[in-house]
């Protein structure tokens, strides 16, 4: 049995696998002890834990620690002179016409930041050797002094020789044995040097709190019988160990919505679809990510709360537009609908527990696609009274009708979704209309046609028990971890042997790092240069095909990289500038043998059911179906709503829906 426990902001969900048998439950998260809900979606689905074999898990305990400042008091060590470096930054405005705008602010304050009298040259060869007389005598009992938890080391130039990092972190270690030492060459081995501290602090930041939180989790799990591997997901996409983890808990910040993206990946490629728009509308935010031939895209950084995290993770963009989102009035006037989420607690109106702004879960009540005595599959009843109250204040407001000021509060959150799929889609090079739509999450396949029109798009993949399937994701995600090393060499055919070096000592130390965590199995590799043209500021990712890597040359490479910088910038395809490798990266992937197959809990055949709608405007005579009770093949005209356990979709006029063989539901533009 494979199971997967995913906490989100409202709900925790699980699925588990045996066999042909799927076992879905969804129950409310709980945002102060994440732990709680997780084992409480354990204990809901009446599993027997000693039968699990392999328990996939993804949270926001990581990215909570960040934005709420909830993380371990850490100290923050750098090169003697370089002791400012998390608050000067760079030399940028985010807004810049802001009068009162201010830099992000790093989790540590400057008190806590210390320096370490050393220096390294660009090459890695020393400039001034570690005082080691120094840092016994002055660091390390100021950092006993300060009571930490956890200390982060970033050293200039350490991604090239990471020396001095290693004989600093054993001296700390040997003084201080309770205090998680990170060192920057563990976690970004890249140049940049305020990115690279920002990632290490982050990771050291966060790493007690992970550690803490997966000691807790697992000591439940074994308490209750558990034997199995218990493993969590990545933001790469990838799951590995729990004891991994705790070495590189930065890796697990955005867990929950790669979890989603390789799930819906997963399923579409079953009905053939390889080319994806993913799309995740869970209860308190929207993710959104391009697939290409059945690959999520990969962004080599990512920021949390405006600080830089060098580490690999799914190309995903967040928007606050969730179930949960609040629609508000602005200062000018004006109706928005998020970022502002009523959660978990007391979450929408029409929970019935406390909640009294207007969401867009009470504004699909209102117009009808939410019936309250089917929500979750009938397992909890909406208060339609709660969350048409909830909309009078703004339908009076702009003297409007309820229906009138919910219908708008969901096009308002439609046009932020819309945004967030054009910044992955046409802001990429790439045109949304080559690719289908797959939408999941609980609120998704609600908005999905809607926004497929506005982009032109016309297919739609609605996968089977879609509001799980960040759960399903964790079940049929593979083992993966990355390494990446700047090395700058002008591109010349020296520079292509010694990329093909490098990455064989890469593939080496990825395949001894999966034989330390008992991981046994061939490994698939992929292997990206970073390439950019002398004098550029930045490098545009260039993917080399296993085919040619005993075989590069200059000249090849140099091809990619002008496809490559073509199809993101428009120009650059002719190679009239020299051009240079910047940093190499290579991913390993153990691939979990045949993802589990999600089908939904098939019901006998039911006829619908009569509903009205409003729709532009109007009030619609539509059918109401039962997702279960759909059978392969049947084709469903709109405008329809049909209802799942999970998920409802709402088929507007002008659409059609048919499940087929795989029990993905395609909506086609009629």
């Amino acid at each position: 049995m494979r199971v997967g426990v995913e906490v989100g902001g409202t709900f925790t969900d699980l699925v588990a696998v045996e066999g042909g048998r799927v076992v879905v439950t969804k129950v409310p998260s709980t945002p102060k002890s994440p732990d709680i809900g997780a084992f409480a979606a354990l204990t809901a689905s009446g599993i027997d834990l000693a039968g699990i074999e392999d328990l996939g898990h993804g949270s926001t305990v990581a990215t909570n620690a960040v934005l709420e400042r909830k993380g371990a008091a850490v100290a923050f060590v750098a090169t003697a002179g370089f002791r400012d470096l998390l608050f000067m930054q760079r030399h940028d405005r985010r807004n810049i016409y802001d009068l009162f705008y201010a830099k992000p602010a790093p989790p540590v304050r400057r008190k806590d930041c210390f320096e370490a009298a050393e220096r390294l040259r660009a090459d890695g060869s020393v400039e001034t050797p570690l005082d080691t007389a120094k840092v016994a005598a002055e660091l390390i009992p100021a950092l006993k002094e300060g009571g930490y938890r956890a200390v982060a080391i970033c050293l200039l130039n350490a991604y090239a020789n990471p020396a001095h990092e290693k004989e600093l972190a054993s001296m700390i270690s040997a003084v201080l044995p309770g205090v998680l030492v990170t060192c920057s060459h563990q976690v970004a081995r890249e140049f940049r040097e305020f990115e690279r501290a920002s990632t290490t602090l982050l990771s050291a930041y966060v790493q007690p709190v992970i550690d803490g939180y997966l000691h807790r989790f697992e000591n439940k799990l074994s308490e209750s019988g558990f034997k199995g591997r218990f493993t969590v997901m990545q933001s790469n996409g990838g799951r590995l160990p729990a004891d991994a983890m705790r070495q590189s808990a930065i890796t697990a910040l955005y867990s929950g919505p790669a979890a989603g993206v390789v799930g819906a990946t997963r399923q579409a490629a079953r009905s053939g679809f390889k080319d994806l728009i993913t799309f995740d509308m869970g209860g308190t935010s929207t993710d959104v990510c391009l697939v290409q031939d059945g690959r999520p895209s990969l962004a080599s950084e990512t920021e949390i709360d405006g600080l830089p995290i060098r580490t690999p993770v799914l190309d995903i963009v967040s928007v606050g537009a969730g179930g949960g989102s609040i629609a508000w009035v602005d200062d000018g006037g004006m109706l928005r609908a998020g970022p502002q989420s009523a959660g978990a607690d007391p979450g929408p109106a029409c929970y019935g527990r406390g909640g009294s702004e207007p969401t867009t879960t009470d504004a699909h009540v209102v117009i009808g696609t939410i019936r309250p005595a089917a929500f979750l599959g009938g397992r909890m009843t909406l208060d339609s009274d709660a969350a048409h109250h909830a909309f009078a204040t703004v339908a009076t407001r702009f003297s409007l009708s309820v229906e009138q000021a919910a219908s708008s509060a969901l096009q308002l959150a439609d046009a932020n979704i819309v945004r967030a799929i054009q910044l992955v889609s046409t802001e990429r090079g790439r045109d949304p209309r080559d690719y289908a739509l797959v939408p999941f999450g609980g609120a998704g396949p609600l908005h999905a046609a809607r926004i497929a029109e506005e982009l032109g798009i016309s297919t739609i993949v609605v996968p089977p028990n879609a509001g799980v399937i960040s759960a399903y994701g964790l079940v049929a995600s593979d083992y993966t971890k990355f390494d990446a090393v700047t090395r700058k060499m002008k591109l010349d055919e020296a520079a292509a042997t010694e990329a093909g070096r490098i990455f064989a000592e890469m593939r080496q130390r990825l395949a001894a790092q999966f034989a330390e965590m008992k991981l046994p199995g061939d490994l698939d590799y992929t292997h990206t240069l970073d390439m950019r043209f002398v004098g550029q500021a930045f490098e545009v990712g260039v993917e080399i095909p296993a085919e040619r890597l005993g075989t590069l040359d200059a000249a090849y490479l140099a091809e990619l990289f002008a496809d490559a910088h073509h199809r993101t910038f428009m120009h650059g395809a002719t190679l009239d500038r020299p051009v240079e490798i910047v940093t190499l990266r290579v991913g390993a992937t153990l691939p979990i043998g045949g993802a589990p197959r999600l089908d939904r809990e098939a019901l006998a055949a039911r006829a619908p059911e009569q509903a009205k709608i409003f729709h532009d405007e109007a009030w619609l005579d539509c059918a109401r179906h039962t997702a279960e009770a759909l059978i392969a093949g049947q084709k469903i005209v709109g405008p329809a709503v049909i209802e799942g356990h999970t998920a409802t979709t709402w088929v507007p006029p002008g659409w059609g829906a048919e499940l087929d063989a795989q029990d993905n539901l395609i909506l086609r533009k009629s």
